[in-house]
């Protein structure tokens, strides 16, 4: 099974590269964050000339959460359970396939609206562990993919990327994924690639791409039992370097 995890920035921007990234690629289930857009202007016919079925969970111009699948499926929840089910953010997505519980997500930055917007960030890691806590506690195969916006450890940034009060490093978000760990999750990609930059994100300023100044905020998270199955976990660089790119790159994780 191929699962992958991709921050596109905009899939109406970014269908070309999706489309010619599956084609290539060919992966299982895709999850894509920050599409930009509601169900209906989602170009899902593109993707299923390829043979993807793709299930939408949009917001007009900010966040925004899909999967595309080639292999049967069913949607289990469109939103993060605990949260209100009027949140008018778009972030979450689970599905089950294969007997698999394998959720989407695109979990606040943190750094905007202020402290409240940090605390925000906070609750729905909880909500999220919480969540997670459940599914392992009835022993359900769990994967977790997507933009976390947070680089778990210094490695996980070039150094001078982030500033100290950076939500993405601040002790308490990397104390919740922590959290995610210790529930007995494994991030695949440190799994196979143990120390050194893996970077899944460049800005667009002050030349990030060019000077290799990126950093690992794009994860892929299983239970157990799915990561005794892992034979290769790694952002695919190369689409960083493509015409008008997503600051993102794809994620891509492979099981027996």
């Amino acid at each position: 099974m191929k699962l992958a995890t991709w921050n596109v920035n905009s899939i109406r921007q970014r269908e070309s590269h999706v489309r010619l990234w599956l084609e290539r690629v060919q992966p299982d289930l895709l999850f894509l964050q920050e599409i930009k857009c509601e169900e209906p202007a989602f170009p899902s016919l593109t993707f299923q000339a390829l043979g993807y079925k793709a299930e939408i969970v949009g917001q007009k111009s900010y966040n925004g959460v899909a999967v595309l699948s080639r292999i049967p499926f069913s949607v289990t929840h469109r939103a993060l359970p605990g949260h209100a089910p009027d949140d008018a953010q778009a972030r979450y997505i689970e599905v089950e396939a294969e007997g698999i519980a394998i959720a989407g997500i695109y979990l606040p930055n943190g750094n905007s609206g202020g402290e409240d917007g940090f605390v925000a960030k906070l609750a729905w890691m909880d909500l999220l562990a919480e969540h997670a806590a459940a599914l392992l506690a009835v022993d359900k195969p769990l994967a977790i993919l997507g933009d976390f916006n947070v680089c778990p450890d210094d490695s996980d940034f070039a150094p001078g990327a982030l500033g100290p009060s950076d939500a993405l490093v601040r002790p308490e978000s990397r104390a919740r994924y922590r959290r995610l760990l210790w529930l007995g999750l494994t991030d695949a990609v440190r799994a196979l690639h143990p120390s050194g930059p893996v970077y899944t994100f460049w800005d667009y300023q002050a030349g990030a791409w060019p000077r290799d100044r990126g950093l690992r905020i794009d994860h892929a998270l299983f239970s157990p039992t799915l990561a005794e199955r892992l034979v290769a976990a790694a952002p695919d660089r190369a689409e960083r370097g493509q015409d008008q790119p997503s600051d993102h790159v794809p994620v891509l994780v492979e099981l027996t």
